[in-house]
């Protein structure tokens, strides 16, 4: 069966996975402004990701990255995202493809998504929360966007 051009659930896929790419894309030119910073949770072993076999060691399913205060050579392209980060005081290089992000969020903003893998769960359309807590590192609760409050906003809003 061929792919339907219209397939509004991967168009929406693509559209959120479009936010952390942008506000990637801001903190690689003109660093992180005022309060915020990002935190990335991404499946370690989804096809593309290169971490060091100790990070995927110790993180063999999913890890988060904090991009607060010392972080080197982020580096923005379509498909993924590379950056350096110390793990115990050791630079160690990451590149990791948007398809791969679990979770995205701005503490200082309130603002979270989160993501399923292509063709799982999701892919019906149905938006995926943002964990309250990911391996070592807590998400906070925020904004969380969740597109049945549209669609449900939408139906309230008609008049038939």
């Amino acid at each position: 069966m061929a792919e339907d051009p219209l397939d509004y659930a991967r168009l929406v896929r693509e559209a959120l996975r479009d936010v952390p790419r942008q506000a990637l894309r801001v903190a690689a030119s003109v660093g992180l402004p005022g309060e915020h910073h990002f935190y990335l949770t991404f499946r370690t072993s989804h096809p593309g990701v290169a971490i060091s076999p100790t990070l995927h060691a110790r993180h063999p399913e999913q890890m988060t990255i904090v991009l607060q205060h010392q972080f080197w050579d982020l580096a923005v392209g379509e498909e993924a995202f590379s950056v350096t980060l110390r793990f115990g005081g050791a630079p160690e290089r990451l590149h990791v493809p948007f398809a791969a992000l679990v979770a995205f969020a701005d503490p200082a903003a309130g603002f979270g998504l989160g993501f399923e893998a292509e063709g799982g769960p999701s892919a019906s359309g149905e938006p995926v929360a943002v964990p309250a807590e990911a391996p070592e590192v807590a998400v906070p609760a925020g904004n969380v966007v969740d597109i049945r409050s549209f669609r449900r906003a939408g139906r309230e809003d008609r008049e038939d």
